[in-house]
């Protein structure tokens, strides 16, 4: 298990909440990549129960319920995308205050997918910050402060596309908690760089497929 946090180095506590219907691709990809990084990472369910259905039908089972993160301090709060999901991020009051103390405190936060649209535009944290999020609430985004990349990163907003971007978003996260050596380390042990001796397209196992004659196909009409 890759580790990149160092004795004597405060550990950094991260908030990822999730609710009935959250991307679970972007939920486990930030949760790993920020724990495989030495960060202190607190799964919390804005349901009632701590077993939240996901939006493709995966159930993850959360540490907390938001209500017992309300007095904590987190040196980042991230939010998954998804749909219902992220309208249940929105529409939870804790969360709410949650993320608009750590704004207010210049604490770093985030979101992906549909979440800076439909999570943190209603709460007003998108105010002065560009910001990106899925293509198809790009339209709901302050069109002057709009963004169309995978990764935005504004004062201490972060914000990015989808489950194709998660890793981008996460390792981004990374460097902003641990620093740029942390988040190249990182890059490498999630094998993202591609620009390696070895291309995609190279055949490992290659086979020479030779024939003396005319092959011959037999098709069934039934």
């Amino acid at each position: 298990m890759y580790k990149t946090a160092k004795r004597g180095k405060p550990q950094q506590e991260v908030l990822i909440p999730i609710g009935l219907g959250t991307e679970e691709m972007e939920a486990v990809i930030m949760v790993n990549v920020l724990r495989q990084a030495g960060a202190d990472v607190v799964l919390a369910s804005v349901e009632p129960q701590l077993e939240v259905k996901l939006s493709g039908g995966t159930t993850l089972v959360a540490d907390v319920s938001i209500s017992e993160c309300s007095h904590q301090i987190y040196d980042l709060v991230a939010l998954p995308g998804g749909m219902p999901g992220s309208v249940r991020l929105r529409d939870c009051k804790t969360l709410e205050a949650i993320t608009k103390k750590q704004a207010e405190e210049n604490r770093l936060y985030g979101a992906i997918c549909a979440a800076p649209a439909v999570t943190l535009l209603p709460w007003g944290l998108l105010k002065r910050k560009t910001s990106t999020c899925h293509p198809a609430f790009f339209h709901q985004l302050p069109s002057f402060r709009a963004i169309k990349t995978n990764l935005q990163v504004s004062e201490g907003l972060t914000t990015s596309r989808g489950p194709g971007t998660c890793f981008q978003f996460s390792v981004s996260l990374v460097e902003q908690l641990f620093g740029e050596s942390a988040s190249t380390e990182m890059g490498k042990f999630l094998l993202m760089d591609t620009d390696d001796e070895v291309s995609r397209k190279e055949e490992f196992n290659e086979v020479e497929w030779a024939v003396d004659h005319t092959p011959r196909v037999r098709v069934s009409l039934l």
